[in-house]
């Protein structure tokens, strides 16, 4: 059968071939099928390759907006359109507010979206340095810009102020408080009682000159206008002004400048209200200041009185009359039992500086105490109608300057 078979393609060639080309044409068939299936795939995975593409170049894209809008939210200042409402909220802004400080109270009741806002507002608006302080009556949720407009707006001031003017003792300052606020007199002088309370560090009443320390509030006062908010206390008040008085010799450098004399600063504040009340001009408060310590600090200022380390002022009488509940009268009305009463403290021969301030002295007369002229004045008198005086060393010379006022109309007679 092998034989037959084989003979069986020999003899018949052409089958043979018919057959190879049958087989070979079925291989091809297959193979083009195989083709078409491979086309068809390759057109369906082009398609979702494209589609992926285009898919993932949406979804970046979209990612690349949504993440620029996150970051465009993150670089502009958040801020107020001023058209969100129109309720109003009051807003103290504090004496020696800055920008930022300005800010952060606006911030904290709504007027403002954001602090930054407000800054960059300020730093673009020249007028802002202008704004004052006390309290305002502001819309809520407004522009930063706005914010500031409004401020600047006097209309928008709601103000109380009051002028509490230098040398005032704190008595004067008590009444002026109670019929401007209509606040008992009582209150004060109660929220008085406690200076430490009130905001005047302990250190304050330290003294140099072996005086028991009495910490009375007179001369922590400082002079100045003052703008109350609606809801103050007769402490708030007070407070207030305790703190312009720490501002202001911070600023100056008070207890340092007093250091340099060998004085505590107290001293030098007493020595303060002493010039205050004394000098008829400010030209003059630095040249008192300086008898004020010839007087009490200097040998040869007793040795030309011929007394004691005393001031032999009679204005600290009249402050003791003050504190009686009496009013101060001219020098000239008080008997000499009084000027010189053993008993009392502000005697014109009690030894060395009084008690506590007798008034509250306002800057100049404060630096006139810290950085007194150098002079060894031990008299002085007015010379002129406007206030001016004379100093002098000596009791001669003293005399001759009496001559001089009484010539100018400052004086009706001489004290010599």
């Amino acid at each position: 059968m092998t034989d037959e078979l084989f003979l069986s393609f020999e003899e018949h060639p052409e089958r043979g071939q018919q057959r190879r080309r049958h087989g070979m044409d079925n291989n091809r068939g297959r193979n083009n099928k195989k083709k078409k299936k491979k086309k068809k795939r390759g057109r369906g995975r082009s398609f979702l390759a494209l589609f992926l593409t285009l898919f993932l170049l949406g979804g970046l894209a979209g990612g690349a907006y949504l993440g620029y809008d996150k970051i465009k939210s993150f670089l502009v200042t958040p801020d107020y359109t001023s058209a969100a409402s129109s309720a109003e909220v009051e807003v103290e802004i504090k004496q020696g507010s800055r920008g930022v400080d300005m800010a952060k109270a606006l911030k904290a009741k709504d007027v403002i979206k954001s602090e930054q806002a407000f800054i960059e507002a300020w730093e673009k608006n020249s007028d802002a340095e202008k704004i004052q302080p006390g309290l305002y009556k502001l819309r809520v949720q407004i522009s930063a810009a706005d914010a500031i407009t409004m401020l600047l707006d006097t209309k928008n001031r709601l103000v109380n102020g009051l002028l509490i003017a230098e040398g005032l003792t704190t008595f004067k300052i008590y009444k002026l408080l109670s019929e401007k606020l209509k606040i008992p007199e009582a209150e004060f002088k109660a929220a008085a009682k406690d200076p430490i309370g009130l905001g005047v560090p302990e250190w304050w009443f330290k003294r140099e000159d072996g005086k028991k320390e009495s910490r009375s509030i007179e001369g922590f006062l400082f002079p100045d206008t003052y703008e109350f908010p609606k809801n103050v206390t007769a402490k708030s008040a007070l407070s207030m002004m305790v703190e312009r008085f720490m501002k202001v010799t911070g600023d100056m450098g008070y207890a340092d400048a007093a250091a340099k004399l060998n004085i505590s600063p107290y001293q030098a504040l007493i020595v303060a209200s002493l010039a205050q009340a004394e000098a008829g001009n400010a030209d003059d408060l630095g040249k008192v200041a300086r008898v004020s310590y010839n007087r009490v600090f200097s040998d040869k200022a007793v040795a030309e009185i011929g007394t004691c380390h005393c001031l032999q002022f009679d204005v600290t009488v009249n402050y003791s009359r003050e504190m009686a509940g009496k009013k101060a009268v001219h020098s000239s009305e008080l008997t000499q039992a009084e000027l010189t009463d053993s008993k009392n403290p502000y005697n014109r021969n009690a030894k060395g500086l009084p008690p506590t301030p007798i008034n509250n002295p306002g800057q100049k007369a404060l630096e006139g105490a810290a950085n007194p002229p150098k002079g060894d004045w031990i008299y002085f008198v007015a010379i002129d109608k406007q206030g001016h005086s004379a100093f002098s060393s000596t009791h001669t010379q003293f005399c001759k300057d009496n001559t001089k006022a009484v010539q100018n109309g400052a004086l009706e007679r001489s004290s010599c």
